[in-house]
């Protein structure tokens, strides 16, 4: 069949066809790093890492490219409100790439417990400016800017196609606009390419330029950094649904403006996960972060499961039942996985060319689920069904199983490695050792000392189990590719954030 991936623009499936034949391009909006990712951020960027995967388990060559929004991002979308970095700055005392290293840092130690991929390029709005500065030139040259009360601004009025992928007419935003107005504006909808006078004094971060010493608007950043790397055509571009009707249509504008030619082919955004008062967002305050769900008990991979139940283009509605539905689903999944895992007796799982026919209609009918615009509910189903299949051997379920995980990211094969590491003979010698200590400590009444060898095994993945017949230990399944420590090691602490002397930050982030 073939991938077929729904486009905002046109508003209809289509199939997929790259550019550069076997090669795509792929821009997905990253953070703007003044807070914490909150998990309705964190489900885009799970959409956009199982594009990602998807893209190269159909045997594409991907080049994936994430911005850090570091600079010139304000609260409205349109120009208006506060300025984020600058706001965050003030609030925690510290300077604006004090907070941005720190949520930087932050937001992929979230992604890295999610499992998503690294993309192929980071790029940062402030290590980019001249870059940007070359985009508005250009723009300036065609005859799309003015400058006026001190900014530079893009005039939509000279951009026909200006609104098109958001269904808006442009007669009919002049008369109707319900923006904030800017009196420096000749129309609502004009963007600041650059600003010189901004409403905030004393601006942190400002660069000379040929309009006067500023910093750039928010919408230009991600042109002029995904042209740098993909080139002025590329071929997707994903984010989140909030960002059609301002953000994305002002990048097209501007791309377009200066290449004079279409900029990118297909435009895939993701829904909002939605709270019972509303999607979730900083600004309305109440938001939930990964660690708070780790605080609570749920493992990252927990939350990844819950996120791949549903189509990226649904809402979906976010509640703890169905969070405590996804996590036990996740841990039948992961017993079923160490089960057949301890079958093979050390073995290896089946090599795909070799497998069964009814392991290969499984991978069949998940590719087809695939290519239809990422059907991550129907792809879950076939991997419960492979691994259910009656006649099936263990070898043949885990082969055709960790070939889906390349792009569901569950991390089963990793977990089958540490299956193995939980029978490795040194390990258990280890653990027992520190077992029977235990209970001589305990009947010695040493109890500091029983604790203390309890919360280290804790630490380390072990769970304990008390019996009229003495203490046995077992290793707690997880999909998180982590073997159990060895002596010495200083055990990491789930949902621990990273932190910047002095910082104590609050809730939420990213969006761009």
């Amino acid at each position: 069949m073939g991938l077929r991936l729904y486009n905002t623009l046109g508003r209809s499936l289509q199939e997929f066809e790259p550019i550069q034949p076997g090669k795509v391009g792929f821009y997905g909006c990253g953070p703007t790093v003044y807070n914490y990712a909150h998990i309705g951020n964190m489900r885009m960027y799970v959409f956009e890492d199982t594009l990602a995967r998807a893209l190269r388990y159909l045997g594409y060559e991907v080049t994936h490219v994430m911005n850090i929004t570091d600079v010139g991002h304000l609260s409205g979308d349109a120009d208006s409100g506060e300025d984020k970095m600058v706001k965050s700055a003030q609030e925690r005392h510290k300077s604006v790439l004090e907070i941005a290293r720190y949520y930087t840092d932050a937001f992929f130690a979230d992604e890295a417990k999610l499992n998503i991929l690294r993309p192929d390029v980071v790029c940062n709005a402030t290590e980019h400016v001249d870059d940007m500065i070359s985009l508005i030139r250009r723009l300036e040259a065609n005859g799309y800017t003015y400058f006026s009360g001190g900014n530079l601004y893009f005039d939509v009025s000279k951009f026909p196609s200006y609104g098109e992928m958001a269904g808006l007419k442009l007669d009919e935003l002049k008369a109707g606009a319900r923006i904030e107005v800017d009196a420096n504006k000749r129309n609502p909808y004009d963007f600041v390419l650059w600003f010189t006078k901004s409403k905030f004094e004393d601006q942190a971060l400002q660069w000379d330029s040929p309009w006067g010493r500023g910093y750039p608007g928010w919408h230009v950043e991600c042109s002029a950094m995904s042209m740098k790397y993909l080139g002025e055509q590329f071929d997707i571009h994903a984010g989140g649904i909030d960002h059609v009707a301002i953000h994305h249509t002002n990048e097209i504008a501007q791309s377009e403006g200066a290449t004079g030619k279409k900029w990118v082919n297909y435009w895939l955004h993701g829904e909002f996960l939605v709270l019972d008062k509303g999607k979730m967002s900083k600004s309305a305050g109440g938001f939930l972060t990964l660690k708070t769900l780790t605080d609570a008990g749920y493992e990252a991979l927990d939350y990844r499961y819950f996120l791949l139940g549903a189509h990226y283009r649904s809402q979906l509605q976010f509640s703890y039942d169905g969070l405590d539905s996804a996590r036990a689903s996740r841990r039948s999944l992961v017993e079923r996985v160490l089960a057949l895992r301890e079958k093979l007796h050390g073995g290896e799982p089946t090599p795909l060319a070799t497998l069964c026919p009814a392991a290969k209609a499984r991978l069949v009918a998940f590719k087809a689920a695939i290519e239809d615009d990422l059907s991550t509910p129907r792809a879950l189903a076939e991997l419960w069904g492979v691994l259910k299949e009656q006649g099936v051997s263990a070898a043949d379920a885990l082969g055709a199983a960790f070939d889906m995980d390349r792009v569901l990211g569950l991390g089963l094969e990793s977990l089958a490695r540490e299956a193995q590491a939980a029978v490795d003979p040194a390990l258990a010698a280890e653990l027992d050792a520190l077992v029977a200590e235990r209970a001589v400590a305990k009947k010695a009444k040493d109890y500091k000392r029983a604790d203390a060898i309890r919360d280290e095994l804790k630490a380390r993945g072990v769970i304990l189990e008390d019996s009229p017949a003495g203490t046995s230990w077992k290793l707690a399944p997880s999909v998180a590719g982590a073997t159990p420590s060895v002596a010495g090691a200083t055990p990491s602490v789930t949902g621990a954030t990273p932190s910047v002397a002095g910082a104590t930050p609050p809730g939420s982030a990213p969006r761009a």
